[in-house]
């Protein structure tokens, strides 16, 4: 039995969790949740975003699964990360079947640095604006880059892509090159090369398949996996994985969608997505495979998908669907 922390959150992570757990029901594999609370509500109820007692319960299980956070998501999930050390952002880029994405036959992963770059939130008002820090150090690029490098030997991708704007910022970015290829020695049998982060963008665009795993710092890292999730059809469709020596969290990348929150019409796709990342985390790929599979034959029917991907069913009416395929599996 896994020890699993479960936080919906705030908005839409309540039901694209409901709507998670439902379809884990199904699984061969025996679960034992712990709710925790953390996100808005919590702070208007508590004046604390991430309560100590939740982090506690995130640090005895096994696994976490995090729905969504609103305007506290800096205080919520920003700390979670740094608080556990969770140091590499794993966010696949994948198009499926049934999808409004733009390219077919998409499948490339960005590996993304948490702990450092700007996210550190090292900021300060001046008499004539403000200043942020940047923090890159050699050992957060050297564990990100071998992360991505072992990432790839493990799924059997070819080709490790570093990112970067070292020609513009040569000592930060230029120190993440630098490891990025030292890394790089000790993988001779992976193919290597690196771009500009502008360069990355378009290439995103005019070649996605060009891409196998991408690896670069934080907020690189976040700006071009929401440029992912345009390729294949929508952040509703992206999963992540926050993955440290010790720890994993496992989130969808959408936000909490207070516009359509409570409305029972969110699609739970990136939410049963970072599911399969956690069962992946945990050695159960088998299981993940099957229920990878259950959602992907749901988009390609298309008959019972949520609003976002052309039907009308219901959060709930859609997870049963994929529930449905994942039993029979």
């Amino acid at each position: 039995m896994y020890k699993i922390a479960v936080i919906p959150g705030d908005g839409i992570g309540k039901e694209v969790m409901e709507a998670t757990l439902h379809v884990l029901e199904a699984s061969n594999l025996e679960f034992d949740y712990t709710f925790a609370d953390a996100g808005d509500e919590t702070k208007e109820k508590t004046g604390v975003a991430l309560p100590e007692e939740t982090l506690d319960i995130v640090k005895k299980s096994q696994a976490c699964l995090f729905g969504a956070a609103g305007e506290s998501a800096a205080d919520v999930i920003v700390k979670l990360r740094r608080e556990l050390d969770l140091y590499a952002n794993i966010r696949p880029v994948k198009s499926y079947k049934g999808t409004k994405c733009l390219f077919e036959d998409v499948d490339f992963v960005i590996v993304r640095e948490n702990t450092e770059g700007l996210y550190i939130g090292r900021e300060e008002y001046t008499d004539d604006g403000a200043t942020a820090v940047r923090i890159i150090t050699r050992k957060a690029s050297e564990r990100i880059c071998r992360f991505a490098f072992e990432y790839a030997k493990t799924t059997q991708r070819n080709r490790v892509t570093g990112v970067h704007k070292a020609n513009v910022l040569k000592k930060t970015d230029g120190i993440f090159k630098e490891t990025f290829y030292k890394v790089a020695e000790d993988y001779a049998d992976v193919e290597t090369e690196d771009f500009y982060v502008d360069a990355t963008a378009m290439y995103l665009v005019t070649m996605p398949l060009h891409f196998d795993v991408v690896v670069t710092t934080n907020l690189y890292g976040d700006i071009l996996s929401d440029e992912g999730a345009g390729l294949v059809g929508g952040l509703g469709l992206i999963p992540s994985a926050n993955i440290g020596d010790k720890q994993g969290l496992f989130e969808p990348v959408h936000g909490s969608a207070p516009d359509i929150a409570g409305k029972g019409i969110a699609n739970p796709s990136a939410m049963i997505l970072s599911a399969v990342m956690m069962l992946e985390y945990l050695g159960e790929n088998d299981e993940a495979r099957k229920l990878e599979k259950a959602l992907t034959q749901v988009l390609s029917d298309g008959k019972v998908v949520t609003g976002d991907l052309g039907g009308s069913a219901s959060t709930m009416e859609m997870a049963s669907e994929v529930r449905a395929k994942f039993e029979g599996s």
